[in-house]
């Protein structure tokens, strides 16, 4: 059977950006640069093969016909040319410490399914309602109230109403409406035409041509946008922001949660055993959990580009080719846990060593799940369901939890227990996500086990190590003060795993804040409004300046309560909460950086932002860490005072570029692409 015009691959574009998906640069970087970006040619030319593969392999995956003509009728009525926003926050590393961003997904915006085109559509409704160009949903009547009823009501409106506000400062007041012309004999066989002009009467009656059809609605949209009529209100931004981001939090609070349950049991058996378990876990960060992450991130293009063709199945080829990858270089990762003493010894004290290196050879037989859950993570964000994820960590979590304390305590099993309870809970999470796909939804791009996903790996492999290459890097700089205050004693090494613990965990909030704050801001960009842009990206900054004056009075006000969550010793109890005043100054431009980091993928320019975090990490902050922390013998607090002043200088100068950058350059970009495309 041929294959249907919609089935045949995607056109090839150059550059990437997955949260800014519309975006992105196209081929204005220099080599090096556009090396750290997804590559669509690859994915392409991995997506020709495979076709060609399957056709061989076998006759033809079943096809729900009637499903394919529904959704190519949906796909021709909504080119007209809406939806425009709605992108997905795809490219998302939550892990073990320090979530991380992978280079990038494609650089068009991928298949939505039918409830991201409601939310698309629902989006645009709810601004052109904002701008007073389709009527509002309820008509409020009635005279305005006097007096402190009045005052109290204006002010909920002020704080709530998301209305524009019009020159006089009155939100119901008349509003230039927007007029499309319908179609007739004469209409060209193009997008219909559309026209703009000011009503001179003011009424407040629908727009001609009835709004509520899904093709006014585009035309509306298009001749609002054309005609400069589409501004957004911080109150409007906020609302959006907040709930594109509560979803990611608890998903990263959740994710995060697995390792605070093993640092939290093992704690309270003594210093020694804190501090074990947080060097082995730096340990499987650098040598496992990041590459993995980084090297799984080259699916958020493979899925997407398969799940864009039409072949939906390539997605689970996509899948399987990357986990059995995967399962080839645990093997090595293996070897190196199996026999991680003598080299942990070299660098710190043995009898922590001797105690990680056990914690190594437990946690390594969840290693290969781990591997599994990473790349089916995207298997199904590539179709959009980015609620799997969090369903199967609302029900991990709690049982990491309870097996951490039964091992822990309740069987005697001491330090042991807890790389037990994470290795259980490692191989649970895949399971879980597949009983989702094949009870729930997501089953449909499987396809069933393939034997072409043992062929045609170098593609892949070669769009991967850019992706490991750059988180591995952004965790190592973290990760690698943990190494640096084992040289300093048992005492500071489990004084380190409180504030690793904390600062990890403080940082599950501005994170998921900037992810909504890019992918908001990458959403208007993409429809050409500059000025709403600019004002989404304001209330994200003002976000992430609350959300960090709210970590550093947390860790402000109970420095010396938190550190007895995880031990009862008197001197780590002292050395952390000595260092914690500089770990509470540190949340603000942790938080800045998170929100400054994630501004520019809104506006594609997410390159400058990975050589401005190696630069100033590894030429700013571990330097001056180094520095204070051995030179001045500050000890911790010259570690944390040294990456204070790294974020710090990130920050500024990532805010400095995005502010100085033409966001219009941004639009022209989008507009080229999508015109080319």
């Amino acid at each position: 059977m041929p294959p249907s015009p919609r089935s045949q691959p995607i056109p090839t574009k150059d550059g990437s950006s997955s949260t800014a998906a519309a975006t992105a640069p196209n081929g204005v970087a220099s080599a090096f640069s556009s090396s750290f970006r997804s590559a669509s040619p690859l994915a392409q030319e991995m997506l020709a093969r495979d076709l060609a593969e399957c056709s061989d392999e076998d006759e033809d995956i079943p096809v729900d016909s009637e499903a394919l003509q529904e959704e190519e009728g949906e796909q021709e009525s909504d080119d007209m040319p809406g939806p425009t926003l709605y992108r997905r926050p795809s490219g998302i590393a939550f892990g073990t410490t320090r979530p991380a961003l992978g280079p990038g997904a494609l650089d068009e915006p991928p298949v939505l399914t039918r409830m991201e085109r409601t939310r698309s559509r629902d989006a645009e409704r709810s601004l052109l309602r904002d701008n007073h160009i389709l009527p509002p949903k309820h008509q409020h009547h009635g005279p305005k109230r006097g007096g402190l009823a009045g005052r109290l009501s204006a002010l909920y409106r002020w704080l709530f109403s998301t209305k524009v506000r019009r020159p006089g400062g009155d939100e119901e007041s008349p509003a230039p409406r927007i007029a499309v012309s319908p179609p007739d004999e004469t209409s060209p066989l193009i997008p219909h035409s559309v026209r703009s002009h000011r009503s001179s009467s003011g009424e407040h009656g629908r727009p001609p041509y009835g709004a509520g059809g899904r093709e006014s609605l585009n035309e509306q949209w298009e001749a609002a946008v054309a005609a400069g009529q589409i501004r957004t209100t911080w109150q409007r931004e906020a609302k959006t922001i907040a709930v594109y981001s509560r979803s990611l939090i608890v998903t990263f609070l959740l994710q995060y949660s697995l390792n605070v349950a093993s640092i939290f049991a093992v704690g309270r058996l003594g210093t020694l055993e804190l501090g074990a378990a947080s060097l082995a876990t730096m340990t499987a960060n650098i040598t496992c959990y990041a590459p993995v992450q980084g090297l799984a991130t080259s699916l958020d293009t493979l899925c997407a580009q398969a799940f864009g063709s039409g072949h939906k199945h390539l997605v689970g080829l996509q899948l399987q080719r990357m986990t059995y990858f995967l399962f080839l270089l645990l093997i090595p990762v293996a070897v190196i846990w199996m026999f991680a003493e003598p080299i942990l010894a070299s660098m710190i004290e043995p009898e922590s060593a001797a105690l990680a290196a056990k914690y190594l050879r437990v946690v390594v037989l969840g290693t290969p799940a781990y591997a599994a859950f990473e790349g089916g993570k995207r298997f199904v964000q590539a179709q959009g369901l980015f609620h799997a994820t969090t369903y199967v960590l609302l029900v991990a979590a709690p049982v990491n939890a309870l097996l951490n304390w039964l091992f822990v305590w309740q069987l005697g099993l001491g330090f042991i227990g807890a790389p037990m309870a994470v290795a259980i809970t490692q191989n649970l999470m895949p399971l879980l996500l597949a009983l989702y796909v094949w009870k729930v939804d997501g089953a449909q791009a499987w396809g069933g086990f393939r034997r072409s996903a043992l062929r045609n790996w170098g593609p892949m492999i070669r769009l991967a190590l850019p992706g490991m290459v750059m988180v591995v890097a952004e965790w190592f700089a973290f990760e690698i003060l943990t190494l640096a205050s084992g040289r300093m004693g048992v005492e500071f090494l489990a004084a380190q795993s409180v504030l690793v613990t904390v600062t990890s965990t403080t940082f599950q909030i501005p994170f998921p804040l900037s992810i909504a704050g890019s992918t908001r801001v990458a959403n208007l960009i993409g429809a050409k409004l500059v000025d709403a842009a600019k004002t989404s990206a304001k209330v994200t900054i003002a976000g992430g300046v609350l959300v960090g004056l709210f970590n550093l009075t947390l860790l402000s006000v109970f420095r010396y309560q938190i550190p007895l969550l995880f031990t009862q010793d008197g001197e780590v109890i002292d050395l952390a909460a000595r260092t914690l005043p500089v770990c509470a100054v540190m949340q603000l431009f942790d938080s800045m950086g998170a929100v400054s980091h994630g501004l520019l993928r809104g506006i594609g320019r997410q390159e400058f932002g990975g050589y401005a975090n190696l630069v100033c990490y590894y030429l700013v902050a571990l330097p001056l860490s180094f520095g204070l922390g051995f030179g001045l013998d500050w000890k911790l607090s010259g570690l944390w005072f040294g990456v204070t002043i790294g974020l710090l200088t990130v920050s500024l100068a990532e805010y400095l570029f995005t502010f100085s950058f033409d966001w219009h350059q941004a639009v022209r970009e989008a507009e080229h692409r999508n015109a080319s495309g």
